[in-house]
Formats: C-alpha cells, structure tokens, sequence
C-alpha cells in the first residue's frame, strides 16, 4: 500500500488525531502516539539517508557532529538544497526517501545517533520496529502521499549547519533544519512496535482478489519486485 492511499483509507469518514511535537520529543511524548496519528514537528530536524549510514556505521567514520548539535529526529530524504556565496545554506523542498532499505544500519545507528524519530517513506515492517525501535525508544513517521516536498519545504526555516557535503554530495549530505510546524506525518509504529501499514493492509487484503476479478495481470511489476496485491496496491 502506497502512504496516498494510506491516508485516503484513514481519512475516509473519519477525523484523525493530531499532535504537535516540540523537538526533542521525550519517551512520555512518544509513548502517548497512537499509530495513525498525524504529526507536527518544530525544533531541529537532521537529513541522513544511505550514503550517511554507510559511512557512520558501515566504514566506521561515525558521526561528523555530536547528537546534541543533530538533534533527536533523522529523516530519510533527498533536500532540494543549495550552497550560497556567502557560505550559508538554503532548502526549499525535503522530499522522503524508502527506509526499508536502512534496516541492515539500524543497530549501529541507532548507537551512534541515539535519535528517537525516524521520517521516510513507505515504512518498514513491525518485526523491524520490534528488534531495532523498541529496544531504542523510538519511532517511525512516514510521509504522506506523493510530491509532498514543496509542503514540507514550508516549515523549513533555516539550515542550521551541513555536514559530509563534499564527501557525500548534495543529496546525500547532512542538512541540519530547523524547523516548525513540520509535516504532516503519520505516526507508522508506535513504541510497542505496532505497523500502522500493517494493521491496514490486513483490512483490505482480504477483498483484493475480488476487485480485481477479471482483470488482466500488470503489465508492469512494482520495480520488477511483484505483483501480488495482497502486498501492494498498485
């Protein structure tokens, strides 16, 4: 299931549950989250996706700056970023990255990053929440929908400092954002590890093969993976 069609399931007839998170959030804070839950972050929020995770975990570089300067929120994205003249820095648009593919780092960053928000896209599942999330007190909020950058990119009011940008490149850098009323997000797991895509996914399963009923198999498979739609709504 994509996380558009996520929010249309969960917004149909009903109201959603809205919380406003000063960064950074506390255990208390975190454990209140129910998932389905939309959020809002203000506070300092930091960029780190694969190249980062590899060269913090992977090649043992570690982290370029303390997790107090980070802060406690890691989200998974592409910044549309630039390097101006004078040495400071500009985001307009964040635009969220998969995290399924972070799994392997989770141990070692969780360690060294010691953050207890992680944003991307797409989730990942409730055995990865329950063996890295859980033992770290931390949880996952996933973007919603598609070409939601731009929206996001509002609630970025200033770079507060960039790392590895030589190093890693733009998009791989670390951006360190300050940021208020960020999102919104929906809370994907919460501390006791629960998926939210998950728990909606066994609600529709069930009726999939019926709605699909006569049709011809896709054309195209989700990046060659599969075409099983009791996995993916495509």
């Amino acid at each position: 299931m994509t996380s558009e069609t996520l929010g249309n399931v969960l917004s149909a007839g009903s109201t959603l549950k809205t919380v406003r998170l000063q960064l950074p959030a506390t255990t208390e804070q975190l454990a209140a989250l129910e998932i389905g839950t939309v959020v809002y972050l203000t506070g300092r929020v930091y960029t780190a996706r694969e190249g980062v995770y590899k060269r913090a975990v992977e090649d043992g570089a570690g982290l370029p700056a303390s997790p107090e300067d980070l802060g406690s929120a890691n989200f998974h994205c592409s910044p549309a970023a630039t390097l101006n003249p004078d040495g400071s820095a500009t985001v307009g648009a964040v635009t969220a990255t998969a995290s399924f593919r972070f799994a392997k780092w989770l141990d070692g960053w969780f360690k060294l990053s010691r953050c207890n928000i992680i944003i991307g896209k797409g989730g990942m599942t409730s055995e990865v929440y329950r063996r890295h999330f859980v033992p770290n007190h931390a949880v996952y909020l996933t973007t919603v929908g598609y070409g939601t950058g731009a929206l996001l990119g509002r609630g970025i009011k200033r770079v507060a400092a960039t790392y590895w940008v030589e190093e890693l490149g733009l998009a791989q850098a670390i951006w360190v954002l300050e940021v208020d009323n960020f999102g919104p997000f929906l809370v994907d797991s919460d501390l006791a590890g629960n998926s939210l895509f998950e728990r909606e996914n066994a609600k529709i399963a069930p009726g999939i093969d019926k709605l699909y009923a006569g049709t011809k198999p896709a054309t195209l498979r989700r990046y060659g993976e599969t075409d099983d739609k009791t996995e993916e709504v495509i």
